[in-house]
C-alpha cells in the first residue's frame, strides 16, 4: 500500500478545454495504462487528488473533470448529471481516449458516474462507486436548508475562508468539526484514530476546499440511472458513513445487475484513512483487471 503520509499534499494542477457543451477543467496525469476517471464529491475539484494512490500503483492514466459548479468547470457545463455524463463522453473523445477501464464515482460524484456508464456502455467497462450517492433522497431537509444558508453565493467564499483559517491554526479542532457530520461515531474518536500520514493529508485536503456553485447544483434532484448500468460495478461503503447512509450502497447494489457490495470498515465518509483500506484496494484491483 502507497502510504498516504508520502502524499500529504493533494493539490495537483489542470487545465480547461471548450467542448461543445462548454468549459471544462480536468487533470489527465498520463501513465500509459489503461485510464480511470475520477468524479469527486461535494466541495472536491480537479486540483485536488484523494484516494487515487490504488489507481496510480496500478500503472493507470487518471482523469479527473471538474463536475459543473466546481473549480473552473462553469455550472452551465453540462448542468444535470446526466447532461455531465456527456460531457464526460466528450472529453474522453477529445482526449482521444476510446475505451475507460472504469469510471469511479466519489460520494456526490455517485450519480454522473453511473449515468456516464449507463449513457456510454462503449465507453466505460467498469463502474467503482465509493461512499456514492444512491438513488435515495438526499440530503435531509435540514442539511439542505444549511446549505443554502453557508455555501450560497454570496457566503461560500467566507465559510471556507473560515474553515481554511482554523485547518491552519487549530486543526484538531477543525479536523473535529468536519469529520464530526461524516461520522456516526464520536468526532474525538475517529479523529484520534487517524494515522499521523491521514490526518496530515485531510488537514491539507480541507484547507483547499471550495464549494463554487457546485454543492447547491448537487442539491437537485438526480434521475436515477442505475438499472441501466450493465457494466460490472464495485460498491464499497460504510455503515459508520453519516454523509451518505449506508442504505444508498445496498440501494445502489440492488440496481446495478452486476453489482457487488464491499463493506468498508472506515470510521466515516472517507473510506480511505481506515485500516482495512490495504484490503479494499487489492480487491479494487482485482476487480478492474478482472
Amino acid at each position: 500500500m502507497a502510504h498516504h503520509g508520502a502524499m500529504a499534499t493533494v493539490a495537483r494542477p489542470t487545465t480547461t478545454t471548450r467542448l461543445a457543451h462548454g468549459v471544462v477543467e480536468y487533470r489527465h496525469d498520463r501513465r500509459g495504462g489503461a485510464t480511470v476517471v475520477v468524479l469527486y464529491g461535494g466541495h472536491m475539484h480537479a486540483g485536488l487528488a484523494l484516494g487515487e494512490d490504488v489507481f496510480v500503483d496500478a500503472g493507470y492514466s487518471v482523469l479527473v473533470p471538474s463536475r459543473p459548479g466546481y473549480g473552473r468547470t462553469p455550472v452551465s457545463t453540462g448542468t444535470t448529471v446526466t447532461g455531465f455524463a456527456d460531457v464526460v463522453g466528450s472529453l474522453c473523445e477529445h482526449l482521444g481516449i476510446r475505451r475507460v477501464a472504469a469510471v469511479v464515482g466519489v460520494s456526490g460524484g455517485g450519480p454522473t458516474a453511473t449515468a456516464t456508464a449507463a449513457r456510454h456502455p462503449d465507453l466505460v467497462e467498469r463502474v467503482v462507486l465509493q461512499s456514492a450517492l444512491g438513488p435515495l433522497p438526499w440530503p435531509d431537509r435540514g442539511t439542505r436548508l444549511g446549505a443554502h444558508l453557508v455555501f450560497a453565493g454570496a457566503t461560500e467564499g467566507v465559510t471556507w475562508s473560515v474553515v481554511h483559517a482554523i485547518m491552519r491554526t487549530v486543526p484538531d479542532l477543525g479536523l473535529r468539526a468536519l469529520l464530526g457530520p461524516l461520522s456516526t461515531r464520536p468526532a474525538r474518536q475517529v479523529v484520534t484514530a487517524l494515522s499521523p500520514g491521514d490526518r496530515a493529508t485531510l488537514i491539507d485536503l480541507f484547507s483547499r476546499m471550495r464549494s463554487g456553485r457546485g454543492f447547491l447544483n448537487d442539491l437537485a434532484v438526480t434521475p436515477d440511472c442505475s438499472g441501466d448500468v450493465t457494466q460490472p460495478a464495485l460498491v464499497i461503503a460504510s455503515r459508520n458513513d453519516a454523509a451518505v447512509p449506508f442504505a444508498h450502497a445496498e440501494a445502489l447494489a440492488s440496481g446495478i445487475r452486476y453489482a457487488t457490495l464491499l463493506e468498508s470498515g472506515a470510521d466515516s465518509h472517507f473510506v480511505w484513512f481506515s485500516p482495512d483500506w490495504p484490503m479494499i484496494s487489492r480487491k479494487l484491483r482485482d476487480f478492474l483487471t478482472g
